[in-house]
């Protein structure tokens, strides 16, 4: 055949080949027919080619899990695997750890995923003996053939893994080479020989396949222009998805755009393995490991997917999806409306996307717009020129111009509108007229002064409308109230604590520093889970135009490390009602890093509509923010519940302005960062709720409202199983500030 229409995942093209027996009197006897794909796999100058192009692999490691079933895939399940995967910019699966279903491999060529085929060679009790056995080279040559044998015709599978975690020996070498006669037109993945030096184990890998490796050393050899070692690098398993996880997505994906060698990986991994069960109340839930008296058990540390077991995703996919799209827009002049649209795939044009954009003023949509026709050709860039409206925006106002891109047709894995891409750019807000909001003038000195009365707890303030109780015992602002409608029951206090996320420390386990998640460890140690208010001291004094200003120092002590944090908070009132909140936080240099610092609130339960100006609208954290948009966004307080299997820290959102609760019919309170943006969340449970649960079915929603704005909260990294949190996500002992205003 000449010129036939390649194969890859963008372009799943398949033939369908007749093949008949022909008896000796030349009848034909009989009929059979395989489909086929033409596609070329090549490793040139540390770049694993498909038909010629540097493909970047965004894959998952995929065990073969149903929660009702087990083991027992179903078809169906299968294709749902397949949909939610290339909808969220999957293109590559290792069949970790063990040859899938024979269905799988159809699905993957008739849709597109590049697959690595793996052998079930597995070791891990007997690490480095049975490759060097004699007695075992049999059964691993053995697993090895029989995979091809069965499999050679896919187009999907470029490359045949020979296992996983089972030493490196004479045995993988014999496999490697039976493998190289038979089928030279793929590749030859296996980590074991690389794991304890990159530089070697080319008879046995035509790949560098670490695990869970820093960015740092990837970075280095990447790096290493001396080395004669002209293979790829693309990582075996990464970025380990075990609960709140996938920290630090970005920062492996900014180190793959920018260093020849470094081609993607295989994040570990895609689904959680909960079983399906109800509870004595007929609860569902998904069941673990010592949920079914199998003792000893690895607990929850098989939950550590991308997906659920119904395989919604969690919020990290969407960091990956965003990571992975195939388009994505540059800045040429954002002032005059200049962009450059460019298309990242590898074989086809865009011409199947449609685009938009719009203008947000301060989170609120000023203008939306098509884009014209989007012709970019692979690896190409597409001119695009926005006329903006003419506009008179706020002084200082935040302008922000979002692109979304969207299929045009409907695909084999998703309906039309499917969005695959998005791109969000500032705007300098001075392209635009400014204008001065009109307000209502009222000489403050013309209000009434605010007013602080002596009570048993306390003072009882007065500003306007305005109402509250500080107590002196405690040093909270109590009950306050405005107009008469309660907003605040009790207002900012110190907090240094999280339920502790699957990289923080696993919990369960009885040592929680498993791999290298020490956080739990030393935060248990040190106390933060458990400080104590050692003295507090109020003032309260006049202010000039008629206000009043409440400082309350006090001193935390941390029992187990038996040091200090000092929190200051500071409430301007003003005689128009106004309340501006400054809080300065000193933590003892002795103290090991804190998950977490600011100060919590809790609100009334009416107060459930959430809306928040920020990062949005999925949770999102310091080290895995890049898949979330600046916006205005609106929820509730219920709906901020992101079930991870083990309860944990949830729910967080990152550069936010303001964030406001409210019961929907236009009384409410919104706190607005003052200065420095600030991360802040809204739940029904506190974090010690979550850190007693085992169970999503061990949690009952609290009625009130608990608020936490903060500094900042850690990274989440994926210390489970691999790389912690890298430092400049970290909140280490000093002295910080939070500034906020509640309106």
């Amino acid at each position: 055949m000449r010129g036939p229409r390649l194969w890859s995942a963008e372009t799943p093209n398949l033939y369908t080949a007749v093949i008949t027996l022909i008896g000796p009197d030349g009848r034909e006897v009989e009929h059979t027919s395989s489909r086929i794909g033409f596609r070329r796999v090549e490793i040139r100058d540390r770049e694993l080619l498909i038909n010629g192009q540097p493909v970047r692999i965004t894959g998952v490691n995929r065990h073969e899990h149903d929660d009702v079933h087990g083991k027992a895939v179903t078809r169906a399940g299968m294709l749902q695997d397949i949909r939610v995967m290339k909808q969220f910019n999957v293109n590559a699966v290792r069949t970790s750890h063990y040859p899938n279903d024979p269905h799988w491999y159809d699905l993957c060529d008739e849709h597109g995923l590049y697959v690595f085929d793996e052998a079930n060679v597995e070791s891990h009790a007997f690490y480095q003996e049975l490759s060097h056995d004699n007695r075992y080279a049999p059964a691993f040559l053995d697993r090895g053939l029989r995979m091809v044998e069965r499999d050679k015709n896919h187009p999907s599978i470029i490359a045949w893994s020979l296992g996983n975690e089972s030493g490196y020996g004479p045995h993988h070498d014999a496999m490697a080479g039976w493998i190289r006669h038979r089928d030279p037109s793929r590749v030859i993945h296996y980590e074991g020989a690389i794991s304890f030096d990159w530089s070697k184990g080319q008879g046995g890998t035509d790949l560098v396949c670490p695990m869970y490796p820093q960015i740092e050393k990837l970075i280095a050899w990447a790096k290493d222009r001396k080395s004669a070692d002209r293979r790829p690098l693309i990582m075996c398993e990464y970025s380990h998805a075990m609960g709140n996880s996938n920290g630090s997505l970005a920062d492996y994906f900014d180190a793959f755009e920018k260093y020849h060698g470094l081609q993607g990986g295989f994040i570990w991994e895609w689904v959680d393995h909960g079983i399906r069960q109800r509870d004595a109340k007929g609860r569902e839930y998904w069941a673990y490991g010592g949920d079914f008296g199998d003792v000893p058990s690895d607990k929850n540390f098989v939950c550590d997917g991308l997906v659920w077991p119904d395989r919604k995703a969690h919020p990290g996919l969407h960091e990956y999806k965003h990571l992975a799209q195939p388009v994505q827009v540059e800045a040429s002049d954002a002032r005059r409306g200049l962009f450059k649209v460019h298309n990242r795939r590898w074989f086809t044009s865009l011409k199947d996307l449609r685009g938009t954009w719009e203008l947000l003023v301060n989170s609120e949509v000023a203008v939306r717009g098509a884009l014209p026709a989007l012709t970019a050709a692979p690896r190409q860039t597409q001119k695009v020129a926005l006329k903006y409206p003419a506009l008179s925006v706020p002084a200082g106002a935040e302008v922000h111009v979002t692109f979304r891109f969207f299929t045009r047709a409907a695909m084999a894995w998703g309906d039309a509108g499917h969005e695959v891409a998005w791109s969000q750019h500032a705007v300098p807000g001075t392209v635009f007229k400014r204008s001065v909001p009109v307000r209502a003038i009222t000489s403050v000195a013309t209000q009434a002064p605010v007013t602080v009365t002596q009570c048993n707890i306390g003072w009882q303030v007065q500003a306007g409308a305005l109402e509250f109780t500080v107590n002196r015992a405690s040093g909270v602002l109590e009950n306050v109230t405005r107009n008469g409608h309660l907003l605040i029951l009790r207002g900012p206090q110190l907090n240094v604590w999280r339920a502790a996320t699957d990289n923080d420390g696993l919990k369960l386990f009885e040592f929680v520093n498993w791999g290298g998640a020490r956080l739990l460890t030393d935060c248990l140690k040190a106390g933060y889970n458990r400080i104590e208010c050692a003295d507090t001291k109020v003032a309260v004094r006049p202010t000039r135009q008629n206000g009043a200003e409440i400082v309350i120092r006090q001193r935390w002590l941390c029992p187990g490390a038996k040091q200090f944090i000092t929190h200051t908070h500071t409430y301007r009132v003003g005689a128009d009602g106004s309340l501006a909140v400054d809080n300065s936080f000193d933590l003892d240099r002795r103290l090991p890093e804190v998950p977490r610092l600011g100060v919590s609130l809790v609100l009334p339960a009416a107060l459930e509509q959430l809306e928040w100006f920020g990062l949005g609208p999925w949770e999102n954290y310091t080290d895995r923010k890049r898949g979330s948009v600046v916006a205005r966004h609106a929820s509730t307080v219920t709906e901020q519940y992101v079930p991870y299997i083990l309860p944990q820290e949830h729910g967080n959102k990152c550069d936010v302005r303001w964030l406001a609760l409210h019961d929907g019919t236009g009384h409410g309170v919104r706190f607005c960062a003052d200065g420095r943006l600030m991360e802040a969340s809204a739940s029904h449970f506190t974090a010690a709720d979550l850190y007693a649960a085992k169970h999503t079915t061990d949690l009952s929603p609290r009625p009130e409202v608990h608020v936490n704005l903060d500094y900042g909260q850690r990274g989440l990294g994926t210390a489970s199983c691999g790389p912690d949190t890298l430092p400049q996500y970290r909140i280490p002992a000093g002295k910080y500030r939070l500034g906020f205003r509640i309106q």
